[in-house]
C-alpha cells in the first residue's frame, strides 16, 4: 500500500520532528481524527494504549483507519508496534508493512538484533525504506543508548515514564530522576545524528507545564516532544519553532560572520555562534550558507 503522508527524510533523520502524537490503535474514531491537528508525526499504537485482550482486534481497527485517512502534507503516519519477544510482534511489523503507514514505532529498543530483525522483516515484505522511530524506555535501552541508535533509525524518544516504572522508582514534578537518562539519550541521538525527541507530560491540561518541560527540552537539545493530546501538539510547535526573531538574528549572527570573527548586538561572534544560527535555521526549515570552516555538503 502507499504510505500516509509524506516522509520527510533528512540527513540521518526525520526533519523538524517537533511533535509525536499518540492515539489508541484500537479506537477507530480518535484514529480518524489524529491528523487533524497537524502533528508532525501520527503514531497509531497497539502497545501501550492497547489491553493484551484486544491486542489482535485492534491490529486490524488499526490498519483499516489508517487506510481511510486523508494525510495532510507534512504529516507522518505510523504504526507503533508491540516490544519486540512479546506475542503480538511479528504479526504487528508484518501489519505495519502492510499498510499505508510510513513506517514503524519499535517501543523499548534493547539490542540491536532487534532492529536489526525488524529492519529484515520490513525489507522482506518490501519496505526497506520504512521510516523507524526507536523508544529508549528501559534500564538497558537507554544504558546502551549510543550503541542502539547508532544502528540505522530515524528518530529516537526518550519514554520516561515506562522507564521509572523498570527502575522501580517513581515520578516526581521537578524530574530530577530522569535528567541523567533523558540527556543521554539526546546526546546518543545527537551523535547518531538522528531525531531527539522528549518525554511525554501526561497533565494533558496543564499547558504550563508542557511549555515549561518542552523549553527545557528544546535547551537541552531535543528537536521535539512527545504528545498524547491534540492540544499539546500546538505547544509543541510553538517551542520547538524559532521565532522570527530568533530567526532573524540567526541570519544576522551569519552575515557577521562571514568574514572571521564578527559582533552582533555588542556580543562578540565566533564558530561556535554561527554553528547555532545554522541550527536555528535548520529548524526554522530555512535554508542558509555554511559557517566559514565547515566541510562541504
Amino acid at each position: 500500500m502507499t504510505p500516509a503522508g509524506g516522509v520527510r527524510l533528512g540527513d540521518g533523520g526525520l526533519a523538524a520532528l517537533r511533535s509525536l502524537l499518540f492515539v489508541p490503535g484500537g479506537r477507530a474514531n480518535m484514529v480518524a481524527k489524529v491528523v487533524r491537528s497537524s502533528p508532525d508525526a501520527a503514531v497509531v499504537d497497539l502497545e501501550d494504549a492497547v489491553a493484551p485482550s484486544d491486542k489482535e482486534t485492534a491490529r486490524r481497527t488499526a490498519v483499516d483507519a489508517i487506510a481511510d485517512l486523508e494525510v495532510p502534507r507534512g504529516t507522518v503516519v505510523l504504526l507503533r508496534v508491540n516490544p519486540p519477544g512479546s506475542p503480538w510482534f511479528a504479526d504487528d511489523v508484518a501489519a505495519a508493512a502492510d499498510s499505508a503507514a510510513s513506517g514503524v514505532v519499535l517501543p523499548k529498543l534493547e539490542a540491536p538484533a532487534q532492529l536489526a530483525e525488524l529492519r529484515r522483516e520490513l525489507a522482506d515484505r518490501g519496505r526497506g525504506d520504512a521510516v523507524v522511530v526507536a523508544g529508549m524506555e528501559t534500564a538497558r535501552g537507554v544504558d546502551d543508548c549510543r550503541e542502539l541508535l547508532s544502528g540505522g533509525v530515524d528518530a529516537a524518544y526518550f519514554g520516561a515514564e515506562d522507564y521509572i516504572a523498570d527502575l522501580g522508582g517513581r515520578r516526581t514534578p521537578g524530574g530530577e530522576e530522569v535528567l541523567y537518562a533523558r540527556s543521554r539519550v539526546c546526546l546518543a541521538a545527537r551523535l547518531a545524528e538522528v531525531a531527539g525527541i522528549d518525554q511525554v507530560v501526561v497533565a494533558v491540561h496543564d499547558d504550563e507545564r508542557f511549555i515549561a518541560d518542552a523549553e527545557q527540552a528544546r535547551a537541552m537539545g531535543f528537536q521535539g516532544k512527545i504528545c498524547i493530546h491534540p492540544r499539546q501538539v500546538d505547544l509543541a510547535h510553538r517551542v520547538f519553532t524559532p521565532s522570527a526573531e530568533e530567526v532573524e538574528r540567526a541570519r544576522a549572527v551569519l552575515a557577521a560572520g562571514r568574514d572571521g570573527v564578527g559582533v552582533v548586538d555588542g556580543q562578540m561572534i565566533d564558530d561556535v555562534h554561527l554553528r547555532m544560527a545554522t541550527a536555528v535555521l535548520h529548524r526554522a526549515g530555512q535554508r542558509c550558507p555554511q559557517p566559514p570552516g565547515s566541510p562541504p555538503r
